[in-house]
């Protein structure tokens, strides 16, 4: 079923601040780049009860958020700006209808927490505790957690991946090996994701350009494990042929060394999808 989706730009800046709704939904998210801050002044809904998410990255430029509530960003976002300087951009949820209360915001930090720890894309160091799950009637609960699948749709279609978990049941595999690599993933939209449990090349090659942007990577990402390096988690790349140097260790052809189970190649697979 398709869905419309309303994006204003507020300034006319489209990297600027910006609504993002869905028809017919409460949801309201607002995207603010922290050079816009300002706008918290300008704004009543950022003045009522909001679930909100704060984006950047962490030393070893891996993504990284912050999740929370509060009973308004305005006031809350001043404190985040002065003690929390990984962040670069600001998701704020509302209610369209002024509805949420503290306790409906309470209860989608605590959903949003299990949920990103568990799909692993982002460090969640700055959520020190997973909070508890509030009292809600079992009719709010169920309309938080409607809001909550409005917010997931959201974040995934501005491309923060967050909350997604990988599902591959009707995915297409690939896989590839060498230089004691056994890796197998997937090709869609979002580019090429190496699969959680894929075994890495221990080392790069000295000609591999960025051999210590991966050696970073792989520290982040993966575990040595019984003489093995294990990816803990699914890892997306923009491109076939940066997953295959990044499971390898050396440069490759991604359209050519990810094979499927019958020995097709990447290549074969998507260039017959368009004969």
């Amino acid at each position: 079923m398709g869905k419309t989706i309303t994006t204003y730009l507020i300034d006319g800046d489209p990297q600027g601040p910006q609504y993002v709704l869905i028809s017919n939904k409460i949801c309201k998210m607002v995207v603010i780049p922290r050079a816009n801050i300002s706008i918290v002044n300008e704004r009543p809904e950022l003045q009522t009860p909001a679930f909100y998410i704060l984006l950047g990255e962490d030393d070893t430029m891996k993504p990284k958020a912050y999740i929370g509530e509060t009973e308004s960003f305005k006031d809350r976002v001043k404190d985040h700006d002065y003690k929390k300087t990984f962040w670069q951009k600001a998701l704020v949820f509302v209610s369209q209808s002024n509805t949420m209360t503290k306790a409906d915001v309470q209860y989608l930090e605590y959903r949003a927490i299990l949920e990103a720890k568990k799909a692993k894309h982002f460090s969640l160091g700055e959520n020190k505790q997973t909070p508890k799950a509030p009292n809600l009637s079992e009719y709010q609960q169920d309309s938080m957690d409607e809001y909550f699948d409005d917010i997931k749709f959201l974040t995934s279609f501005i491309g923060c991946n967050i909350f997604d978990i990988v599902k591959t049941k009707n995915k297409h595999l690939f896989f590839t090996k060498g230089r004691g690599c056994d890796a197998k993933g997937f090709y869609d939209s979002s580019g090429f994701t190496v699969l959680q449990g894929s075994i890495l090349a221990k080392d790069s090659v000295p000609s591999l350009i960025w051999r210590e942007k991966r050696a970073k990577q792989i520290k982040e990402y993966a575990k040595e494990k019984g003489g093995k390096v294990i990816l803990e988690a699914d890892k997306v790349f923009t491109s076939p042929s940066t997953a295959a140097d990044f499971c390898i260790g050396s440069s490759n052809n991604g359209w050519i060394v990810w094979k499927d189970e019958k020995g097709q190649t990447l290549d074969a697979v998507y260039r017959k999808q368009l004969e």
